[in-house]
């Protein structure tokens, strides 16, 4: 899920700020700060369709799986978020999926591309620097949501990893108690100190997830090759999410009605986390995404933390500046808008920028094969 900002009326932004007057100095939240929580959504909705019959297949089996894991062992293993297929590394892709017999029209924006072509798009691996993409999703979502990009990934013999931040997913910690970013991020940095000296991933973060591999890559910007932020948040050292969002304002009154603020500390205390009205998710985030898809990600979601998107990252030039970056843009967003992806881009430029014509907030489910392409196309670069 991405994060909503919205900025509160005067009415509703005096009776908020009631709420926290009580708080604590570790967890304050001064009104300035509270009257910038905004962000666009609109709720434009366009009647293209992506045809992913093929791929939610593939998601059915590894459901399965899955639900035969929990059988046989009982209580959720934390590996289980950890992905990493097995084959060889060094060889290009190769036929393995079978043509959908689906005869429901496919997106013109985004038409699907013969089967063999996708699949055999030339990879030698032993040219790119690494094969290994490490998929950081955003906030509210779990890994579950890379289930096409991973499918189509894996087809092309990359490795392909993909983990449950803290308190999302399948994870069992409770977003209300997640105080700082180094919280949430924990499975990622745990998984990224394990890796080999030598060894480097590829980071592709999306939404809030781009907060995330920033902070990743402060630390540990030896193991990272290059940095991908999908529609995310693209910080510059000092600032927050919430500092970059609440350069938009709010236009509509779409956001005010999702958002829900989650107060387990109490309603005098600040809140905790920011849950999402489900009957309001098509608009906000996934107005180009299949039905299928929403559905989906009306049973996943959990609530976003509240204190993460408040805190600052810390950014040097000789860490985070040192690793290749490039981003990639989504047209057709009504969570993070145009307006804005181009507004961190130019504060803080990539190496390189890519867009997704057609696609709403969500490409993994919206466009899930152009973006692939420019996942393998990054890749590649050298």
């Amino acid at each position: 899920m991405g994060i909503c900002f919205s900025r509160k009326s005067t009415r509703s932004t005096r009776i908020y700020s009631k709420r926290i007057s009580n708080q604590s100095s570790t967890t304050s939240i001064n009104k300035n700060s509270l009257n910038r929580w905004s962000r666009v959504r609109s709720s434009s909705v366009k009647k293209e369709k992506f045809d992913d019959a093929l791929l939610h297949e593939q998601a059915i089996a590894a459901a399965l799986l899955f639900q035969q894991h929990q059988q046989q062992n009982g209580a959720f293993d934390r590996s289980i978020s950890l992905r990493h297929p097995s084959g060889g590394s060094n060889s290009k892709c190769h036929q393995g999926i079978p043509r959908s017999s689906s005869t429901r029209r496919r997106s013109l924006a985004d038409p699907m591309l013969p089967l063999q072509q996708l699949i055999n798009q030339e990879v030698n691996h032993e040219e790119l620097e690494t094969s290994h993409i490490v998929l950081v999703h955003g906030g509210g979502f779990g890994a579950w949501c890379w289930y096409k990009t991973m499918a189509l990934l894996q087809e092309c013999k990359f490795k392909v990893t993909t983990i449950d931040s803290s308190g999302c997913g399948i994870d069992l910690f409770d977003a209300n108690d997640i105080k700082s970013l180094s919280q949430y991020v924990k499975p990622l940095t745990d998984f990224l100190e394990k890796i080999e000296d030598g060894e480097k991933v590829i980071l592709a973060g999306h939404d809030f997830g781009g907060a995330c591999i920033s902070y990743a890559m402060e630390l540990f910007p030896n193991k990272v090759a290059k940095a991908i932020f999908i529609a995310a948040s693209m910080l510059k050292s000092g600032q927050s999410t919430l500092d970059m969002f609440s350069h938009k304002e709010n236009t509509n009154d779409l956001t005010r009605q999702a958002q829900k603020f989650l107060y387990a500390n109490g309603n005098n205390q600040p809140p905790t986390a920011i849950d999402l009205d489900k009957s309001l998710l098509k608009d906000l985030l996934f107005n180009q995404s299949t039905t299928k898809d929403v559905a989906l990600a009306s049973v996943s979601m959990r609530p976003i933390p509240f204190a993460p998107v408040l805190e600052k990252l810390s950014l040097s030039d000789s860490n985070y500046g040192s690793v290749r970056r490039f981003y990639i843009q989504t047209l057709e967003d009504n969570a993070i808008p145009i307006s804005l992806q181009q507004l961190m881009i130019n504060e803080s430029p990539p190496e390189k920028v890519f867009r997704l014509k057609g696609s709403d907030h969500c490409p993994f489910f919206s466009k899930p094969q152009a973006l692939h392409k420019l996942l393998v196309e990054i890749a590649k670069i050298k």
